[in-house]
């Protein structure tokens, strides 16, 4: 009676996959004991994961980056006197001086700027933002027609103060030829504005501080005529004696 004789190369094969069964198995269980030791470690405090500690925030969103219908004007609102006007010139770009240039355009043409500074955070896009409360719509869309294709933004500021934030594509203030308003002809309105009470729902906060600096940037000056601001009494409070 005849015997089989094994198959060589079928042996080898079988030995070569017990061999790479033994590899793939050994490493994992040399990655899982790794693994173990490093949580080990990290529970005990022995080793220190420093990127566990840091704080990963999100910076806040600009609140003037979403796009919102401007408010439509009151009927029959007509343009204002720019000798009554308060405005703010905040400069939102690198570049220095901004601000008080534009300053000192707006005096020129009558305007009362208030205030001029930097506005946080710097990289405004477009020309310029023109922000304002309920109060101070017709001083803003007065402004408007002097400034070239602002962005008009109601906030839900109480006065009547403006705040014009020059952007990074603002280069000059619109020549006086080129003004469109007549002192005894209602403003026009925006395209695509809704009513105030629409408008208000989408309102954003009166501005912070830190919005509206407290002290002029440097190289740009006070309005004529005033205080710093700091030493500079409110409207309507009586500054103390001596």
């Amino acid at each position: 009676m005849s015997q089989t004789r094994p198959d060589p190369g079928r042996a080898l094969r079988r030995r070569r996959k017990h061999e790479r069964q033994a590899v793939v198995f050994g490493s994992l269980i040399a990655a899982l004991a790794l693994a173990g030791l490093g949580a080990t470690a990290v529970y005990t405090g022995a080793m220190e994961m420093s990127f566990l500690d840091r704080d990963f925030t999100t910076p806040p969103p600009d609140p003037d980056s979403i796009v919102v219908a401007p408010p439509c004007l009151p009927a029959d609102t007509l343009p204002v006197d720019p000798a009554t006007t308060q405005i703010r010139v905040l400069n939102g770009t690198t570049r220095a001086g901004l601000a008080g240039g534009m300053q000192t355009e707006l005096q020129a043409r009558g305007f009362v700027v208030i205030e001029t500074g930097n506005y946080q955070p710097v990289g405004v896009t477009g020309t310029a933002r023109i922000r304002f409360g309920e109060a101070g719509i017709a001083t803003a869309y007065t402004l408007a027609a002097h400034v070239p294709k602002p962005l008009l933004v109601l906030d839900r500021r109480a006065d009547a103060t403006v705040d014009l934030i020059l952007g990074n594509d603002f280069e000059t203030i619109v020549p006086l030829e080129e003004i469109t308003l007549v002192p005894t002809e209602p403003l026009p309105n925006p395209t695509g504005c809704v009513p105030m009470a629409e408008a208000l729902q989408s309102a954003g906060p009166a501005p912070s501080p830190s919005a509206s600096p407290s002290a002029p940037a440097e190289g740009e000056t006070p309005p004529d005529g005033e205080a710093p601001p700091e030493e500079a009494p409110a409207e309507g409070d009586v500054a103390p004696e001596g």
